[in-house]
């Protein structure tokens, strides 16, 4: 690895990394190919879907996700951060903050706090996505 290296791993999965620490895979005149294998597995999962969340600041997720398994979001998520700054926050406590223009890794076993005004782009299994995400709107519709 070369110094300077910023990517976060939790048990030699690679969580986050910046676009500059990305291995440029192809870089040819009005193109540059930036790719990181291995980032999170998708095994056992069917359809994906695409989202994009806007997030206000100290905006915080977890009351929300109060009696879910393990009062977290069971669903892993792959994504990029279009503006700002938002922590995850894993089961065990362990805590990290995605940036601007950061890609991330999110296992199941998560929530979120927005550090400031914040967009991402997400893509996550749709099921099990849809089963927070509904078990979500349930808890601010009462």
């Amino acid at each position: 690895m070369a110094m300077g290296y910023d990517a976060h791993r939790k048990e030699n999965i690679i969580m986050r990394i910046a676009k500059e620490d990305v291995p440029v895979k192809i870089d040819v005149p009005g193109a540059t190919a930036r790719q990181k294998t291995e980032f999170g597995d998708v095994t056992g999962y069917g359809t994906m879907g695409a989202e994009y969340f806007s997030f206000g600041a100290g905006t915080d997720i977890s009351e929300l996700l109060r009696g879910l398994d393990g009062d977290s979001c069971q669903c892993p998520h792959w994504g990029y951060v279009v503006k700002g700054a938002i922590t995850v926050i894993y089961n065990g406590g362990e805590e990290e903050t995605v940036r601007t223009g950061d890609l991330y890794y999110w296992p199941p076993g998560h929530s979120v706090r927005a550090e400031e005004d914040t967009d991402i782009v997400m893509f996550s299994p749709q099921k099990e996505h849809g089963e927070v995400m509904e078990h979500i709107l349930q808890k601010v519709s009462t």
